[in-house]
């Protein structure tokens, strides 16, 4: 069956294509807009905690309901527009290393419990554990074992702020995410699910 927009005619399943594209846009642009204005409020109150459990549930919320494709989108273009914004961190080489630090908990998201994945509470778990080890691991490495001490050569007390703050703490974090994901998620897949079915 066909019909006819804008003069144009289309088959059912091309008009069924352009609204699923359209849907990933707007979803995508909403959760990137949505990761800026919660840093920005947010980063005000000093409380990394609670800033980054919802930079990283919203990066979950991405790859879990929009696919790689989207998490990937969200996670690498953030911290360039905190950066930009004023309101991340004040070097782009640590820039850099949070983009690649979000990427790979995406990454890892998509593999287990991503979007074509069954989206069960084991997955979830497993997800948020390994995932949060895994971009623990890329922000020690990359940040404060490399960028601080070599990279920009911080004198020591400044070090050990930065430092600090891409420590433990990123772990913390992204678990704290991942345990908030296995109640926000499945009601979010649910809502979009219909709306794609339209």
């Amino acid at each position: 069956m066909k019909r006819k927009l804008f003069g144009i005619v289309y088959s059912n399943s091309s008009l069924a294509g352009m609204n699923r594209r359209a849907l990933w846009v707007t979803q995508t642009g909403v959760l990137l807009a949505l990761l800026i204005v919660v840093q920005a409020v947010t980063s005000g109150l000093g409380n990394t905690l609670v800033t980054g459990s919802l930079v990283n549930l919203i990066l979950i919320v991405a790859v879990t309901t929009g696919g790689l494709a989207s998490g990937l989108t969200i996670a690498l273009l953030s911290p360039i527009f905190a950066f930009m914004f004023g309101i991340g961190p004040a070097f782009p080489q640590i820039v850099f290393c949070i983009a690649l630090g979000n990427a790979v908990l995406v990454t890892i998201w998509h593999l287990i419990a991503g979007f074509n994945k069954k989206q069960s509470i084991v997955n979830f778990v497993m997800a948020t554990v390994v995932g949060a080890v895994a971009k623990f691991g890329v922000l020690y490495l990359s940040i404060v074992q490399f960028v601080v001490p070599i990279l920009l050569k911080m004198p020591a007390p400044k070090a050990a702020m930065v430092s600090g703050a891409f420590s433990f703490p990123q772990l913390i974090t992204a678990l704290i995410g991942g345990g908030l994901s296995i109640l926000v998620v499945p009601v979010l897949s649910k809502a979009l699910s219909r709306q794609r079915a339209r």
